[in-house]
């Protein structure tokens, strides 16, 4: 990086598509002018002008100096929004007024280092654009005092346009994460906190700003996520002094992070992205994750798993027959859940005990794992290494290992207490009893489980708040595990989708969505969960026509068509199938394995339709040069035949040849006549879909079709 000299007062930082604008006026804390398109290769004389265009004038009724929005910006400044970051030296020194001392820059990166000499403390601000045109930024704050310094709060900010006037967001609760809110963004703040331990399923993934009515196609919006697997807070903000900025950072608990002399904390990366529609936004996400050397890029296996086929009753008869019958239908990874290990014959006992249970298995894992891999699958097996129940050896021999604030453990949930993995002892004994099972068998793939908030999680009675400790030490466990045992991957499951970041993404290689797998309940889940995660890295499953999570019965090709765009699986006890049925489930198996590589490499495209019970979404490869997509009707519709529905996305010169691809052929019931266009050799443009678009199928709702496009 090379240091700027004084005289140089506006930093002009592209790539992606991005273009940032950084404000350098002397004697003030850098502020962020602009981020979003791309300004070209601006003259500059007109970066100095519009960073000058950009500055307050003084008021009525204000300071005696304009405050803006900067980097890292503190009430001592006069700044009366939210404030970059708040502490006290023991309830003293809570004043601080940082000034530059350096700026260094390169053609996509800028840092900035900060001192507060009076106050002792000092803080580095780092700011990036990725060649996805993704913003990723931190702050760093060093204790250069003689004594403690106690962090309540450090946040990074990103500017909004004043335009921007809508906020979206999402909410959710266990078996419905991920449902979007959508508000005006008005005067004040508009926060969202996680007080967890983990995002938590009513948690915000992305919190984004944009024009009024911004859709998936078109819009403009910008949004951020905090790439965080603990205690968060996000946050909205508009002042009347005309500043508008989304915010975010990891939330201390009281007297959480207290630094010693030297000592020095720094904020989970902000991610932010902008987009014509989110699902431009999205794609900076999915590009920016795909270029990760780490990030898997072999064909997604079609994976099993054995949950809601046999729970708890492991007996090896069934588990073979659901290998076979698996197999049979073109399944490549076979998962083991839950009840496989000591005392763990219900969800009341055994976590912690990870020792495989003689019992049950009294030659070991052998038997299933062996066979599973002799019939060409891989083998995948389940854990929770954060919790245990008080019910287990572990927990008998060391109850000091159990994350607890008082004398009395915290309030149970599942039956189960959380394991204090920032303690030395407890994070050994939970990395060799792991690392020996997955020596011990050909183990592909984890489960990785997480099934309760953490409540009042301290280091025993009177003890420290260890959140933050607790989830770098589970940073910590993934990665030793992974560099001790490479080719595992590993599943990030919460109660579903209760843990869904880039901090836990950035080590695992898929997230399991939701514990729901009812198609329709999964629909609006996967589409704002598709907002930041590549979809190749989002299990979706095939679901048992019964849905066990909400008592609907589906259609087979309905759960199919759900599950097409994603890592696809299956939640089923396969071996009770009938022929017919099994024909069926094998077809979307090989349609499945066609079209995830689209997934993997292609957009993800959303098309903004009028009508509440219509779903039209796809995969568009990256040359444009196929697609698919889906048309699912949710609901009866007021129309009958519906209107024409638009298939975004494609090249819009080039022209492309649509058929029917549902394994079955198009359900004539219930229409009275052929849809015309699936019965004919149809060829329209990527602008006449777009623009125009065509008639969808009609269906009873819960059906959906699935539209292959190839250019000719």
């Amino acid at each position: 990086m090379r240091v700027l000299s004084a005289d140089e007062t506006v930093v002009h930082l592209r790539s992606g598509g991005t273009s940032v604008v950084v404000d350098l006026q002397p004697g003030a804390v850098p502020a962020i002018v602009h981020w979003g398109d791309d300004l070209g290769d601006a003259p500059r004389e007109t970066l100095v002008s519009l960073a000058t265009a950009s500055r307050l004038q003084r008021i009525s009724g204000g300071l005696d100096h304009t405050v803006r929005l900067g980097v890292v910006t503190t009430a001592a400044s006069g700044w009366a929004g939210t404030p970059a970051f708040e502490g006290h030296r023991d309830g003293a020194g809570v004043s601080a007024l940082f000034t530059v001392v350096e700026t260094r820059t390169s053609g996509d990166a800028l840092e900035v280092e900060l001192a507060d000499g009076e106050a002792g403390l000092s803080a580095r601000y780092e700011l990036r654009v990725t060649p996805s045109g993704l913003v990723r930024a931190r702050t760093t704050l060093r204790n250069d005092g003689d004594g403690h310094y106690t962090v309540q709060a450090l946040h990074v900010t990103l500017p909004l346009p004043w335009e921007a006037t809508e906020i979206l967001d999402t909410t959710g609760r266990h078996l419905r994460e991920r449902s979007a809110q959508r508000h005006e963004l008005t005067f004040g703040t508009h926060l969202r906190e996680s007080r967890r331990g983990r995002p938590g399923a009513d948690a915000t993934l992305l919190l984004a700003a944009g024009v009024a009515g911004f859709g998936f196609e078109r819009g403009r919006a910008h949004g951020v996520h905090l790439a965080w697997s603990g205690n968060s807070r996000m946050f909205a903000e508009r002042t009347p002094t005309g500043e508008s900025f989304l915010g975010a950072g990891e939330l201390y608990l009281p007297g959480e992070i207290r630094l010693a002399p030297g000592e020095e904390i720094a904020t989970p990366e902000l991610l932010g992205s902008w987009g014509d529609g989110l699902d431009e936004l999205a794609a900076r996400f999915h590009d920016e994750w795909r270029a990760r050397p780490q990030h898997p890029t072999r064909p997604r296996p079609i994976t099993l798993n054995t949950w809601e086929a046999v729970y708890f009753d492991h007996r090896l008869p069934k588990l073979i027959a659901l290998a076979d019958a698996a197999a049979e239908l073109g399944v490549e990874r076979y998962v083991l859940d839950d009840g496989w290990f000591r005392h763990r014959r219900d969800d009341t006992a055994g976590l912690g005990d990870w020792y495989v249970d003689e019992t049950v298995w009294p030659e070991g894992l052998h038997p299933i794992a062996d066979y599973v891999v002799a019939k060409g699958m891989e083998f995948g097996l389940w854990f929770e290494p954060e919790m245990v129940n008080p019910d287990s050896d572990l927990a008998r021999s060391h109850p000091e290992w159990i994350l607890r604030g008082r004398t009395d453990l915290p309030p149970s949930a599942r039956q189960q207490q959380v394991l204090n993995l920032a303690h030395p002892d407890a994070y050994a004994y939970m990395f060799q009893v792991i690392s020996d099972i997955l020596g011990a068998y050909p183990i592909a793939y984890v489960k990785w489980d997480h099934n309760r908030d953490l409540v009042d999680a301290a280091a025993g009675p009177g003890g420290a708040a260890l959140v933050h400790a607790q989830t770098l030490a589970v940073y910590r466990l993934i990665d030793e595990l992974k560099a001790a045992h490479p080719g595992l991957e590993i599943e990030s499951c919460a109660s579903g989708g209760a843990r869904v970041d880039l901090g836990i993404l950035d080590r695992t290689d898929r997230i399991w969505t939701s514990d729901c797998l009812d198609p329709i309940e999964r629909l609006e889940n996967q589409r704002y969960t598709a907002l930041v995660v590549p979809p190749e890295m989002m299990g979706m499953h095939l679901t048992t026509p019964h849905v066990h999570s909400t008592g609907r019965t589906v259609s087979l090709t309905l759960s199919g068509a759900v599950a097409l765009f994603g890592h696809f699986g299956i939640e089923w006890d396969v071996t009770t199938l009938s022929e017919t049925d099994a024909a069926t489930v094998g077809a979307w198996v090989a349609l499945a394995k066609r079209v995830r590589p689209l997934v993997a490499t292609g957009r993800a495209v959303n098309a903004d339709v009028a009508d509440p019970g219509l779903d039209v979404r796809g995969v568009v490869a990256e040359d444009a040069a196929s697609a698919f997509f889906t048309i699912t009707q949710t609901q009866t519709l007021i129309s009958s035949p519906a209107g024409r529905v638009r298939l975004p996305g494609l090249d819009a010169d080039r022209t492309y040849r649509i058929r029917v691809a549902t394994p079955g052929g198009v359900v004539q019931t219930p229409a009275q006549s052929p849809l015309e266009w699936a019965h004919e050799d149809t060829v329209l443009t990527g602008r006449q879909l777009a623009v125009v678009g065509l008639r969808p199928p009609v269906q009873n709702p819960q059906q959906s079709t699935v539209v292959e496009l190839t250019a000719v």
